[in-house]
């Protein structure tokens, strides 16, 4: 078994058995008490190892070991015990025990402050993250971190890597020879690719594959990859001794810049005047969308999706993202829905979230019908409906 998550508690004691016993029966998992406060959660074929250890935080693990809100670390400086969360990978669903462990840390954490520490990805995460993980749309950004290290000189000195895919059964993911124009692309590419392997769905090796945005890449095992990578030392990977995946061009080079071309493009910021031009016409039309939305069948399969500014925090900066929402209810002027698309620079509005909005911040408006984004004329023909004669 692979120890992958460890829960540093707050309280000093194990949450008793049958407390234990009662929480996981109510979620539907099975449940099996071991010794010394220890316990075994089974789901289908794949189960979770859980030990208990009451020791306090050693004094070693500093906060520039991990990474988290201040908050969670100073949780996890203060913790005066740990339950220990191991188990094997599946092959053939991979997401599977990394949720039932999941789900384990969120029944815990019910009964004493805590955060989980991922142990595959240094990452901390605190008792209200973990309730976003197993009740929101799954999001790659939540199991990874991603490293940027300079290895060469140059304009293209950047070696960047993932950490936190071996809990899916899975070597973590490198790319090389990149600049600092290409971390956002690069991110936005491995964390595409990650989440195709999270699910399982691992392209062939050395065999030429497409991107979403059509581009072409290989994948290959790290200790072929780096044999024709000149110029970097072997002390750049002290540390990171263990089996990567390299993405490399369909030739076998280290050259990826035209495979991150494309992703660049999700990064350019919308002009003000476009969005300003979008958001009045919006609101023109608002009130026909709205009345059409208010009196929508309850098996009408008609989506009403709206866009708006969010503020995310990217390292510190504040920024506004333009993120989609499907409309599930409208009370007053308060639009009320389900965000259909993430935050790109951060995980503070994930995919799936419910979501408060004022209408008069909607800059744009849909509508899908079965699966299909109507065009602006069938829109405008659906919403004309609407006007009064």
């Amino acid at each position: 078994m692979k120890e992958v998550y460890l829960l540093a508690m707050g309280r000093s004691s194990a949450v008793p058995t049958e407390t234990l016993n009662a929480a996981f029966e109510t979620e539907e998992l099975g449940f099996t008490p071991a010794s010394d406060h220890g316990f075994i959660v089974h789901v289908e074929d794949h189960k979770v190892e859980v030990v208990f250890e009451a020791r306090p935080t050693p004094e070693e693990w500093t906060a520039d070991l991990f990474s988290g809100s201040e908050p969670a670390l100073e949780s996890l400086a203060q913790a005066r015990s740990f339950y220990r969360l191991a188990f094997e990978p599946d092959a053939a669903q991979p997401t599977g025990p990394v949720f039932t462990a999941l789900m384990c840390a969120r029944i815990l954490l019910a009964h004493g402050p805590g955060v989980l520490v991922d142990v595959t990805s240094s990452k901390v995460h605190a008792a209200e993250d973990v309730a976003d993980l197993t009740q929101l749309d799954f999001d790659i950004r939540d199991h990874l971190n991603l490293h940027a290290v300079e290895v060469i000189e140059g304009d293209t000195p950047l070696w960047v890597h993932t950490h936190g895919m071996e809990k899916f059964g899975s070597r973590d993911l490198e790319i090389f020879h990149l600049g600092e124009q290409d971390l956002l692309p690069a991110e936005a590419f491995l964390h595409e690719l990650c989440t195709d392997l999270a699910f399982g769905q691992q392209p062939p090796l050395r065999t030429e594959m497409g991107t979403s945005e059509g581009q072409t890449f290989m994948l290959v095992p790290s200790e072929e990859a780096r044999t024709n990578l000149l110029g970097v030392p072997l002390e750049a990977f002290e540390g990171h001794e263990g089996l990567f995946f390299t993405v490399v061009s369909p030739q076998g080079r280290h050259n990826t810049a035209e495979l991150l071309r494309p992703f660049r493009e999700r990064f350019i910021q919308e002009p003000s005047e476009q969005t300003e031009s979008m958001h009045e016409e919006a609101q023109v039309l608002l009130p026909a969308f709205k009345a059409r939305f208010l009196r929508k069948g309850l098996m009408e399969p008609l989506a009403f999706l709206v866009r708006a500014p969010f503020e995310t925090h990217p390292e510190g900066e504040t920024l506004n993202e333009q993120l989609w929402m499907e409309v599930v209810s409208w009370d007053d002027s308060t639009v009320v829905g389900r965000l259909v698309d993430g935050a790109v620079h951060t995980t503070e509005w994930r995919k799936g979230a419910h979501v408060e909005i004022p209408q008069a911040d909607v800059n744009a408006l849909a509508l899908a019908r079965e699966g299909r984004t109507l065009d602006e004329e069938e829109v405008r023909a659906l919403l004309n409906a609407e006007r009064p004669s």
